[in-house]
């Protein structure tokens, strides 16, 4: 991944990323790391072979912690764990999710209570955990993955967009509770990226063409056109932005 743009105050920051090490979460540690910041990630799977391949690229390796997002105090552990060893955290990104298909007639409490725990309550619990350490210092960026799904109304995974409404929501609070300490608290809501994930599992010739021609820019995007925008709400570039949605989309829906 080649840098678009630096950002020089990200050189030396302390970076925890949730999923980072698969799909938009990898470019997201490639692109940190690209920029100076020392980054620390959670994931599940084993992501040896990555922190490998990083390390080889950048020449630091950054700081996989193995571990399951819906366990709070593994994640609040874990985001300790990094600021021990970083620094105290001047950036969060909870990008981890999980867009599971599910039939709205058929899912069950249980699943509908899993699918929460990844795709809403990690995120709180990530910044409950972040923020407390970014207020003692004044500063700090948070940046919670939203999703433009449930601003386009989709059928398929309700638990999901019900997830991405409550985020962008629950950023627009979070940004007024810590903003007094200078803390920012920002959605960020993608489009359709074409990962690796969305090919295998979900695109189909016919429906990605159907999207596209939602797009204003006929152009499908990438995870680079994602870490640009969150590499921006990091850094000081939008000291003053906080409280928003930042949409990357190429066009499909609009927020104003």
């Amino acid at each position: 991944m080649t840098p678009t743009a630096t950002f020089h105050d990200l050189e030396g920051a302390s970076v925890y990323i949730t999923g980072g090490g698969s799909g938009i979460g990898a470019s997201l540690t490639d692109g940190f790391l690209a920029q100076g910041a020392k980054v620390a990630f959670i994931g599940r799977s084993d992501a040896s072979a990555f922190v490998d391949e990083m390390t080889e690229k950048h020449g630091r390796a950054p700081m996989f912690i193995q571990g399951d997002i819906t366990d709070t105090a593994a994640l609040q552990a874990s985001i300790e764990g990094a600021a021990e060893a970083h620094g105290p955290l001047d950036v969060l990104v909870s990008n981890a999710a999980n867009d599971q298909r599910h039939n709205w007639q058929d899912i069950t409490p249980d699943e509908w209570d899993r699918l929460q725990s990844i795709n809403l309550k990690a995120y709180f619990f990530a910044a409950q955990a972040a923020g407390k350490m970014m207020i003692k210092r004044g500063s700090g960026s948070i940046i919670n993955f939203s999703s433009i799904s449930y601003m386009m109304g989709n059928v398929g995974y309700p638990a999901y967009t019900a997830a991405n409404a409550a985020i962008t929501s629950l950023s627009h609070t979070l940004a007024r509770e810590m903003g007094p300490a200078g803390v920012r608290v920002n959605a960020l809501a993608p489009g359709w990226v074409l990962t690796e994930k969305q090919l295998e599992k979900w695109a189909t010739p016919e429906g990605l063409a159907a999207h596209l021609d939602r797009q204003c820019l006929k152009t499908h995007l990438v995870p680079q056109d994602i870490v640009d925008a969150v590499l921006f709400l990091a850094s000081g570039t939008s000291r003053m932005m906080t409280g928003q949605c930042l949409v990357v989309d190429g066009g499909v829906v609009s927020t104003g």
